[in-house]
C-alpha cells in the first residue's frame, strides 16, 4: 500500500463517517452498534477500495449499500440467535417434569441465561454437541479442529457453562446471606459472606 491509496482512503473516510453512523443510529438502538456496523463498512471498503467508485457521491451510496448489506446479515443473525433461543426453551420446557413449578423454569432462565453469558465459541461447541447431538468426531470436523482439540474444548466449555450457571443460581439476600436456589427438596441452604 502507497501512501497515496492510505491518504485517499483517510479522505473517504472523513468525507462519509458522520453520514454512515447517522445511518447506523437512525436503525439501531445502540449507539455502540452503530459503530460497529460503521467499523465494519469501513473494513470491506478497505478490503474492497479497487471496487470504490471515483465520484465521491458514487462512493457514499456505494457505502450506504454496504451499510444496508451489514445491518441486514445483524439483523438475520438476531433473528437466528431468537429463534434458537426459542427452540432451546421450547426443548428444555419439555424436559422439565413439571413445567407449573416456578423453581424449574426459574432454574431454566437461569440455565438459559448461563449459555447466553459464554462466548461464541463456547456456545457454539455446546450447541452442536447438546443441540445438534454431534459427537466430537463431527464436531471436528464442523468446526474444522481436530478430534482432540474439540474434546478440550467441549469439555471446557461445559465447565464454564457449569460455573455460570450456579453463578445465576446464588441470590444474595439484602442481609449478606447467599441462598442457594439449588437446595434440596423446599429447604434452602444459606451461608453469610
Amino acid at each position: 500500500m502507497d501512501e497515496s491509496e492510505a491518504e485517499d482512503f483517510r479522505g473517504l473516510f472523513d468525507r462519509n463517517h458522520s453520514a454512515l453512523l447517522a445511518y447506523s443510529v437512525r436503525r439501531l438502538t445502540s449507539y455502540d452498534d452503530a459503530l460497529d456496523v460503521v467499523a465494519e463498512v469501513f473494513m470491506v471498503a478497505w478490503r474492497r477500495r479497487a471496487d470504490l467508485p471515483v465520484d465521491t457521491t458514487e462512493q457514499r451510496m456505494w457505502l450506504y449499500g454496504v451499510a444496508r448489506r451489514v445491518l441486514s446479515n445483524r439483523h438475520r443473525a438476531e433473528i437466528r440467535l431468537s429463534r434458537l433461543h426459542e427452540r432451546v426453551v421450547g426443548v428444555a420446557l419439555k424436559a422439565v417434569p413439571d413445567q407449573t413449578d416456578a423453581d424449574d423454569v426459574s432454574d431454566l432462565a437461569s440455565a438459559v441465561e448461563a449459555l447466553n453469558k459464554l462466548g461464541y465459541s463456547d456456545r457454539e461447541i455446546l450447541l452442536l454437541s447438546l443441540w445438534e447431538d454431534l459427537d466430537t468426531g463431527q464436531i471436528a470436523i464442523v468446526m474444522g479442529r481436530s478430534k482432540s482439540n474439540v474434546s478440550v474444548r467441549l469439555h471446557r466449555a461445559k465447565a464454564r457453562l457449569r460455573g455460570e450457571f450456579f453463578r445465576q443460581m446464588k441470590e444474595t439476600d439484602p442481609g449478606g446471606h447467599v441462598i442457594d436456589r439449588r437446595a434440596h427438596g423446599d429447604v434452602a441452604t444459606e451461608t453469610t459472606l
